[in-house]
């Protein structure tokens, strides 16, 4: 059975994300800080994506529990209010290290094996203040900047490989029964994997759907 790698798989677009992959016939390696699995063929494993050390571990786990994952779709985000002049350096780099680098460490965690089989998906939940930053959320909108600019570098190294990586940019506050309602955000991520290499999108912005 296929895998799909999911960082960040709480409520809302992550979980909605593992029900669309599950409906196709994926089995869902699910990552958070609590390592809860939320139904069928979905597998809890925990893991802090800003922690290295910790991501190989959970990630040693999966492979040996399921098959390598063939998708990757990383969903966190650390959210602190705070504006820029206020904002410490270190605060910045920690919310940087799950915004952006976790991010990377689990890129480079699923790359190898998708190098080996000619194929893969790696997908980044962005979000709007990538390209329109919010003082009240500077340190995130600087995070949702850096993984946007990750996401279009990462898919010019790979498209080689026929690695499809893009990014989704969520332009809205994603709540079920809205036009960000989560369920319609995750038929992106689907749509998304199973593009076509000549039709291949590096961003999909997101601004709602009624």
């Amino acid at each position: 059975m296929k895998t799909i790698l999911i960082v960040g798989s709480g409520p809302g677009i992550g979980s909605s994300v593992a029900r669309r992959f599950v409906d196709e016939g994926f089995s869902v390696a699910a990552l958070s800080r609590k390592g809860d699995a939320t139904g069928d063929s979905i597998h809890g494993f925990a893991a802090d994506a800003s922690d290295t050390a910790s991501l190989e571990q959970a990630f040693k786990q999966i492979t040996e529990k399921l098959s390598p994952p063939e998708v990757l779709v990383y969903n966190v985000a650390a959210i602190h209010q705070g504006v820029p002049s206020r904002l410490s350096a270190n605060d910045l780099v920690e919310d940087f290290k799950a915004n952006v680098a976790g991010a990377l460490e689990a890129a480079k965690l699923v790359i190898p094996n998708m190098k080996k089989q000619g194929r893969g998906t790696i997908l980044f939940t962005g979000g709007g203040l990538a390209l329109h930053p919010s003082a009240a959320y500077s340190s995130l909108a600087i995070g949702k900047a850096g993984i946007r600019s990750l996401a279009f570098s990462l898919a010019e190294e790979l498209e080689p490989f026929n690695i499809h990586v893009a990014t989704v940019t969520v332009m809205g506050f994603v709540k079920p029964g809205t036009a960000f309602d989560p369920d319609k955000i995750a038929e992106h991520y689907w749509r998304l994997h199973r593009q076509e290499k000549e039709s291949w999108e590096t961003e999909h912005v997101f601004k709602g759907e009624a």
